[in-house]
């Protein structure tokens, strides 16, 4: 069991995307045979959650929403999001994380993190300049040479991510992201390699990181973390990390909800509708493209387990759970376990009728008190570059990855092989 529900993320790549993994996984559908085998689970012995060993360690798989809620609602203690697994495997690249920190540190940490980055807020007050910087770039893919593949999407991404986060100086240092990908290519390691082995590479990428954070560049996120005030303990510039390493899964969410459009001819109309409007350049909130990109995360998940570690004994049903307990909240299990009828389809009109909020069984952002602090700045960033690309073109999917409108989708996607064209409308 800890095989089938465990090797697709594994496999996958849990801190950096292996390409070969993630082709494996895809063509297996391994995620859904995982969901199939708890479903299987939950018939046989019912919602209480699997308590297993591994290895030596306590782990507890939650079977029912009930559970999942009350360990993403009951962090950071008793269930720490800082858990030794997350510890090892961010250490390489965040060490001041605060999803690796705890504490009075973590409070002070999350704090800064949501000043920063205007937790609840879906209009960031730099999103102007976010706005142009992310048309800028889509206009520049979309006429530029190379094809609409994942490797020239994901270039365009992190274009719009470095001058996003650390200004339009920093637009064309692929040296520092591509340092920052070798330090959490060790993270997939981390019970192998301890982050005291990638000291000296991470000192020299956090050299260089600080060096674009310094010069706080107006209209990005570094003059915003420049401008709130920190106490001692918080390390802005160590929060930093995260940031890039969250806009990377955002990219993968972004080209697999273009792809989903591209082959759903009613919903992309829907998103055309919406962007007939005035001045589509001025930054707003787009309800129904927002909506889309939240409905590829709850189809494909791009963070599949929540981690979360007790902090000491915990009381569970009838018993008791020894401290250091790991709880793996299995998020394609609870998105996708056959109870609702939308579940394998691609519906974004159930992140707007209410129906996806009626419940916490849905966490594309996680839930609780350690919900993603840059929720609504990823969405900004998603929702209005897939708005660019489809408002002068029609965007249509090529290649291996098959999707269907009306039909269920699959349980994993490669967006390694995704592969567009885009034809300039009329």
């Amino acid at each position: 069991m800890a095989v089938r529900v465990g090797l697709p993320p594994l496999a996958g790549g849990v801190v950096v995307r292996r390409r070969r993994g993630v082709a494996l996984t895809a063509r297996l559908d391994a995620d859904r045979h995982a969901v199939r085998l708890l479903n299987e689970l939950h018939r046989r012995y019912g919602p209480g959650p699997l308590h297993l060993r591994l290895a030596g360690r306590d782990l507890v798989l939650p079977l029912s929403v009930e559970d999942a809620q009350r360990v993403l609602d009951e962090t950071p203690e008793p269930f720490t999001p800082a858990g030794r697994l997350k510890r090892g495997a961010l250490g390489h690249f965040q060490p001041h994380g605060v999803l690796v920190s705890a504490g009075q540190e973590r409070e002070e940490r999350r704090a800064f993190n949501e000043d920063v980055l205007e937790t609840g807020r879906h209009l960031h007050h730099l999103a102007p300049q976010f706005v142009r910087t992310v048309r800028e770039e889509a206009g520049r893919l979309l006429t530029g040479p190379a094809p609409l593949d994942w490797d020239a999407f994901a270039a365009t991404w992190w274009r719009i991510v470095r001058r996003v986060v650390l200004g339009d100086s920093a637009r064309d240092d692929t040296a520092l992201t591509d340092r920052l990908a070798r330090l959490r290519g060790f993270g997939n390691w981390a019970s192998l390699v301890p982050p005291r082995a990638t000291a000296r590479p991470r000192a020299r990428f956090e050299r260089e990181l600080r060096a674009h954070l310094d010069r706080a560049e107006p209209g990005s996120l570094a003059e915003a973390l420049d401008r709130t005030p920190a106490k001692p303990g918080v390390d802005p510039a160590g929060q930093v990390p995260h940031w890039l390493f969250a806009f990377d899964a955002a990219g993968v969410a972004a080209a697999r909800t273009l792809a989903l459009l591209a082959t759903h001819p009613a919903q992309e109309q829907q998103v055309r509708n919406e962007l007939a409007v005035p001045d589509l350049a001025r930054p707003q909130v787009l309800p129904y493209t927002r909506a889309c990109v939240m409905e590829s995360v709850r189809l494909w998940p791009t963070t599949p387990f929540l981690l979360r570690e007790s902090t000491r004994r915990t009381r569970w049903g009838e018993g008791t759970l020894p401290g250091g307990t790991t709880f793996l909240v299995y998020a394609p299990y609870f998105h996708r376990d056959g109870s609702a009828p939308y579940g394998d389809r691609f519906v974004p009109e159930i992140w707007l009728d209410g129906t996806a909020h009626t419940g916490p069984e849905f966490v594309p952002f996680s839930a609780g008190p350690g919900v993603c602090p840059g929720e609504d700045l990823v969405l900004l960033v998603t929702s209005t570059l897939v708005a660019a690309l489809l408002e002068g073109h029609d965007v249509r999917l090529h290649g291996p990855v098959r999707l269907r409108s009306g039909g269920p989708v699959p349980y994993t996607v490669n967006h390694f092989a995704l592969r567009f064209s885009a034809a300039a409308r009329p």
